[in-house]
């Protein structure tokens, strides 16, 4: 049975990008943006599900935000996760994928000894595909980029299959690794009826918290329901541990906007729109005439 962890990330819906996202500090306003789960990250999850139906495994997924990023976890455990943790920390707000990836290393390295790790290639809203590679690079591990399935796993080393770009191959790893997953891995499972009639309930700290405030109760009174209400949902494993900073060891200044070396300049939504076109006839006259056309531009010969 492999241990396995998947590096998941809530990402805001790029689709729906406004004049608005942007913050004066040069971070994204996320709360501006519908929350969605980014689409390769749970293609990771789907290869660890594969895994896991094949040869038997525990997969943990770890994600990195805010108490509302707790969705994702959610979403994972009703697909077929065992467990979820939830990184949430003012200190770690306006991480670059620099310090998001010191964070997830030193959360990796607090559930070792794990097997294999696996996030996608990379994230919508940033598309640097940087983060996996240097969590990867803070663990020591080996590394595979671009994962499209896997074909063999044993107890020390597993076989992927990728596609790069024009041509495809099969490599062969040790165990424990590292590999980020393509969009070519196919389509991810629905999440399970019964599992998320179960895990809908699951709640962080945080999140219990904040619905517990909103009843008007005083401090004490909210501290004593918190602590039931925390007990209840620990005993029936639905209670979502939370890890900061300090639950990470890490030093504060490496991490959030004072470990960053990056900012966000701008960000907006780019449509393309068609100009002139030509249509060409699908047969041997049409072929010549775009081909003359096209030397005749420079654009061939």
């Amino acid at each position: 049975m492999l241990k396995m962890a998947v590096l998941a990330k809530q990402v805001p819906d790029t689709k729906h990008v406004a004049v608005e996202v942007m913050k004066p500090d040069g971070t994204l306003n996320r709360a501006a943006l519908p929350a969605i789960f980014n689409p390769e990250d749970l293609l990771a999850l789907e290869v660890a599900l594969r895994i896991k139906d094949r040869v038997g495994g525990h997969i943990t997924v770890i994600t990195m935000g805010p108490p509302g990023a707790a969705e994702i976890l959610r979403d994972s455990l009703s697909r077929g996760a065992d467990a979820g943790v939830l990184l949430t920390d003012r200190r770690l707000a306006g991480s670059d994928t620099l310090a998001t990836s010191m964070a997830l290393a030193a959360a990796v390295k607090k559930l070792s000894p794990l097997d294999l790790v696996l996030a996608g290639r990379q994230a919508i809203d940033g598309d640097t595909a940087q983060t996996g590679p240097q969590t990867a690079q803070k663990l020591g591990l080996p590394q595979v980029a671009y994962v499209a399935d896997v074909r063999e796993v044993s107890n020390h080393t597993a076989t992927f299959f990728r596609r790069l770009g024009r041509h495809a191959e099969t490599v062969e790893c040790p165990l424990p690794a590292f590999i980020t997953v393509s969009s070519d891995a196919g389509e991810p499972r629905p999440p399970r009826a019964k599992r998320v009639l179960k895990f809908r309930r699951a709640r962080c700290l945080s999140e219990l918290r904040g619905e517990l405030s909103k009843s008007g109760l005083q401090d004490a009174e909210l501290d004593s329901r918190l602590a039931a209400a925390s007990a209840a949902l620990a005993e029936e494993g639905l209670l979502l541990p939370t890890w900061g900073v300090d639950e990470l060891g890490l030093d504060p200044s490496l991490v959030g906007l004072a470990g960053s070396p990056t900012k966000v300049k701008r960000c907006e939504n780019v449509v393309l729109k068609t100009g002139e076109y030509k249509q060409i006839a699908p047969n041997d006259e049409g072929a010549r005439t775009l081909i003359t056309e096209l030397v005749h531009d420079h654009i061939l010969g």
